[in-house]
């Protein structure tokens, strides 16, 4: 039987004393947590392990003895801690000494309750209590091959040093009758600029509180909830990101205290990604009013407009033509070009019937940036939207005038083979039909045939010109979620104290001499930074429908329509 003994490594230079922990006899290990000094009484170390008990809901007990023979060389120290075994009944009782100056350590075990003693073999494991205490185990990704198993032994080992935090707020500057060598005995650890924080926070955290809660009444008024209002609050990406941003406000100002490791690393994670976000937000604003740079981007989008105006006339002259020598039904192609050129001389007249004010609402626009940066580049896709939306209606006009010749197209070759769509039953049935039907839907049929063409070439330029729009407000709202979901504190975490996000441990062979206990270091192993993504990517919201690319490519070749948006609780297919 192998008996795995954890020992802190700050206590391997304590004076001599008795080792208290946690036994776990499934594992057959024994967790040393501190040492107990001389002179000390046994029934006051035993009313001081209750009382930790209690509080942490660990059962503590002394598990044996320590010697450190440079600091102790009466002689009769040895059978005296023997004798102590008697004292605090524990089986085995571990003995534990240090040979002076010497690499390596004696450890053996007692077992004076036990009818047939056995040697048992001893390994020493040393840990970094610190480390240990503050990090946190999380269970692997691949829990096959024995793992879930191991990191179960793990957890053991990691809770127990966790949930002691109450035994290590004790240090040799206390006045009490125990004194105690452990990670903090020197001092506890503490910082004067974490304490202010904890103190200042509550008063604003009710603050924000307060202030969220009118802006949620405001947010879930019944104004919001009439036609024009509710529809701008579901269609326009700022509103959603304004959204978004005051529940984690809402979760950061909470009084309710975190339960979880994991519930708390998402509270870490919304604050920083919350901070990031405004001090962009912030940099970007004085960017943008230094040096009249908001005049100049006015002075800038109406020669643009106008431009893109140009462009879009010259390709629909190039297409009331003979573009790339197609043969084009005449009549049909005259209608649409004069009709989407009517379209682009409304919106000139509009972009510089709204010109003087441009450069009005960029100044109060800009302003939103000390929101945050994922506020100002929603209101950037939504002014691409805005001034894009001469592209969008052609779109629409296009696509659905192809998509009604495809879907007639498809009727009337039923109708050739005898079919027709049964919508009750979502299927296709056999159907006799008369002379008079069937000359109809060849007369029909023949012209959205030769109508298709002329359609199908317009429905293809301006879907062109829709998903490059499409494409540009994607890369930006992709942008806007890598911000609110990546998790920053977590990433930062594990860049300067990987040990907090622990993967699992390495031991590594110290000292190995027969006759002597094997004494093995154990190391953190940290978190890969993909697993961080993994486990603590914050949920966003999505603008955009997630469609797959059959899915995409079978509504483009049916005309149906390509939705910048989605609505609230919408199901996707």
């Amino acid at each position: 039987m192998v008996l795995k003994v954890f020992f802190p490594s700050c206590c391997s230079s304590a004076d001599s004393g008795i080792l208290i922990g946690r036994w776990l006899s499934e594992q057959s290990s024994a967790v040393v947590l501190a040492v107990v000094h001389f002179p000390f009484i046994p029934v006051q170390v035993k009313q001081y392990l209750g009382q930790v008990q209690h509080l942490t809901k660990v059962s503590l007990s002394v598990l044996g003895s320590w010697s450190n023979s440079k600091q102790e060389k009466e002689e009769g120290l040895s059978e005296f801690l023997e004798d102590l075994g008697t004292i605090f009944s524990h089986e085995p009782w571990i003995q534990i000494s240090k040979e002076g100056d010497g690499k390596f350590w004696s450890c053996s075990t007692l077992q004076k309750h036990s009818s047939s003693p056995k040697e048992e073999e001893v390994i020493l494991v040393y840990y970094d209590q610190r480390k240990v205490m503050l990090s946190h185990l999380h269970p692997p990704l691949d829990t096959g091959d024995g793992r879930a198993e191991d990191a179960s032994k793990l957890s053991a080992i990691f809770d127990t040093v966790a949930r002691s935090r109450v035994l290590f707020m004790t240090d040799r500057y206390d006045e009490g009758p125990i004194k105690l060598t452990h990670w903090q005995s020197e001092g506890v650890e503490a910082s004067i600029i974490v304490e202010l924080l904890k103190q200042t926070s509550v008063p604003a955290c009710m603050l924000l509180t307060f202030l969220l809660s009118l802006v949620s009444g405001i947010c879930r008024s019944r104004v919001l909830k009439f036609w024009p209002l509710s529809f701008l609050w579901s269609k326009l990406s700022t509103c959603e990101q304004l959204g978004h941003r005051l529940q984690h406000l809402q979760v950061i100002s909470s009084n309710k205290k975190a339960q979880t490791q994991t519930q708390l690393m998402r509270k870490a994670n919304i604050f920083v990604s919350l901070l990031i976000d405004v001090a962009l937000g912030i940099l970007l604003m004085s960017w943008l009013y230094r040096k009249n740079r908001i005049g100049h981007l006015a002075d800038t989008l109406i020669p643009v407009a106008d431009h893109v105006a140009e462009e879009l006339q010259d390709l629909l002259q190039w297409l009331m033509g003979a573009p790339a020598g197609l043969k084009m039904n005449r009549a049909l192609d005259q209608v649409l070009g004069r009709f989407f050129l009517y379209h682009i001389h409304l919106w000139i007249s509009y972009i510089h019937l709204m010109s003087p004010f441009i450069e009005m609402i960029l100044w109060y626009v800009g302003l939103s940036a000390c929101l945050g940066l994922t506020v100002a580049l929603c209101i950037l896709s939504d002014i691409i939207a805005l001034l894009t939306f001469h592209i969008y209606c052609f779109y629409v006009y296009g696509a659905r005038l192809y998509c009604l010749k495809i879907y007639g197209l498809s009727s009337l070759w039923r109708l050739f083979r005898g079919k027709k769509w049964n919508v009750l039953r979502q299927r296709v049935d056999s159907c006799s039909y008369d002379l008079d039907q069937l000359f109809i839907g060849t007369l029909l049929f023949t012209i959205l045939l030769f109508l298709l063409p002329t359609t199908a070439l317009y429905y293809l330029v301006f879907t062109l010109l829709r998903l490059l729009v499409v494409i540009v407000q994607g890369l930006i709202h992709l942008l806007v979620d890598l911000i609110d979901s990546l998790p920053l504190y977590s990433l930062i975490l594990r860049l300067c104290r990987s040990y907090r996000l622990a993967a699992g441990v390495k031991f590594r062979v110290l000292e190995q001499q027969d006759g002597k206990p094997l004494r093995l270091l154990m190391q953190i192993n940290p978190l890969s930074y993909g697993a961080v993504v993994q486990t603590y990517r914050l949920p966003t919201y999505s603008c955009y429908p997630k469609d797959s690319w059959a899915s995409l490519c079978k509504k483009l070749f049916l005309g149906e329509l390509i939705y910048p948006w989605k609505h609230k609780g919408e199901k996707q297919e």
